[in-house]
């Protein structure tokens, strides 16, 4: 028997993986992936301000590409802010847990059949007995919460020329809006290397791959950017408005497991970020890693309750953003965040904000109608659901 097996090996599940080695290395941990690689296919970004010392020391040993600022671009004004910003490739986080973790803790390309909370049976009949039982898998969807979508397609290319960007443009929302909110991102990974993604907040999960790509090479041409595309990355995220977060927790209860990431509920409702709140539960696991599984499902449980109580305005801005004004209008809502001082922003990213960055952010002329987001605050959205492709 094993001490900990863990469900999955995206970032939530690596993460806790390698804190729990970190702080108990005699502890034995199975780290279980279906897929080739841990992590699959993304690129995660966060800013240095969402992370303690402790979390910005358990993502040290990962290769990471690293800016002392970034810019963001509204059709009445631009910025340049000093926070620092971060970016992980999955091969990279993929290549780094490989090295870290025991040899023996890592099994990609198992497939899990199921589990419960002394441990996990593979498709091919093998049991993985464990003490604790961690369920880091993702989720499609999440009838019982309601919101909208955040869409995107990224492109990395090898521009055949130096681009000239030498910071991230992390919001340019100069962009024509397409009956969404839109904006397109932009990293510079090398002097002829760079990641351009154009995302869209939209009231369906539909992704077209071809239209989205040709918008991108329209983007690239108007900044001059000629290269040629090395890989792409898609994403449908949700963005999180309301629900009923008890029977989001019901729904994917097994009892005596650990739920965390998306699974579990931690996520920026409005940016969809994850990784400041994936390092931030990976680190609390660690703290418990002694406790029975059932112990460590329960504490997990209240952890995300208490994120969900700590989030709630941010779904009463996303469910401004959807229900009230026109979806042409919803960059407005960003657009008024990055008109307030550097440190208000830094909350708001990390899920942070204090009652006066939240009064900040509401008065002042507001980013929608005042009737319209009245209404809004005072309706349901449509539940996260996607059908099955």
């Amino acid at each position: 028997m094993i001490d900990v097996a863990i469900a999955g090996g995206g970032l939530a599940g690596g993460l806790a993986a390698l804190a729990i080695h970190v702080a108990r290395p005699e502890l034995r941990i199975a780290l279980v992936e279906s897929g080739e690689t841990l992590g699959g296919h993304h690129r995660w970004s966060w800013f240095s301000s969402d992370l303690t010392d402790e979390g910005a020391a358990l993502l040290a040993p990962f290769r990471t590409t690293a800016w002392s600022g970034y810019e963001v671009r509204f059709p009445a004004f631009a910025r340049t802010l000093s926070t620092g910003y971060n970016s992980l490739a999955s091969v990279d986080f993929d290549a780094a847990l490989r090295r870290l973790l025991p040899a023996d803790a890592v099994a990609t390309r198992r497939t899990i059949a199921a589990l419960d909370a002394r441990g996990i049976d593979l498709a091919d009949g093998t049991r993985i007995d464990a003490r604790c039982v961690i369920d880091a898998r993702g989720i499609d969807s999440a009838p019982h919460l309601e919101g909208g979508w955040q869409v995107f397609l990224g492109r990395r290319l090898r521009t055949h020329a130096p681009h000239g960007l030498d910071r991230p443009i992390v919001m340019d929302a100069k962009v024509e809006q397409h009956g969404s909110c839109r904006f397109v991102y932009s990293l510079p990974l090398g002097a002829d290397e760079l990641f351009v993604e154009d995302t869209y907040y939209d009231d369906a999960p539909d992704l077209d791959r071809s239209a989205l790509s040709a918008r991108i090479d329209r983007y690239c041409a108007t900044r001059g950017w000629d290269g040629d595309p090395i890989e792409f990355e898609t994403g449908v995220l949700p963005v999180i408005t309301g629900g009923d977060f008890a029977a989001f927790q019901a729904a994917h209860r097994v009892d005596g497991v650990a739920r965390i990431g998306a699974r579990g509920g931690f996520v920026h409702p409005l940016t969809s970020y994850t990784l400041p709140f994936a390092v931030e539960t990976a680190l609390a696991i660690a703290a418990e890693s002694d406790l029975p599984g059932t112990q460590l499902a329960a504490l997990m449980e209240a952890r995300a309750r208490n994120h969900w109580r700590r989030t709630a305005f941010y779904r009463r801005l996303g469910r401004m953003m959807f229900g009230a004004g026109t979806p042409e209008e919803r960059y407005r809502a960003f657009a008024l965040v990055y008109r307030l001082p550097q440190p208000v922003i830094e909350r708001f990213y990390s899920g942070r904000s204090t009652p006066a960055d939240m009064a900040r952010v509401l008065c002042g002329k507001p980013p929608v109608p005042v009737l319209g987001a009245l209404r809004a605050l005072g309706t349901h959205g449509t539940p996260l659901t996607r059908k099955a492709a």
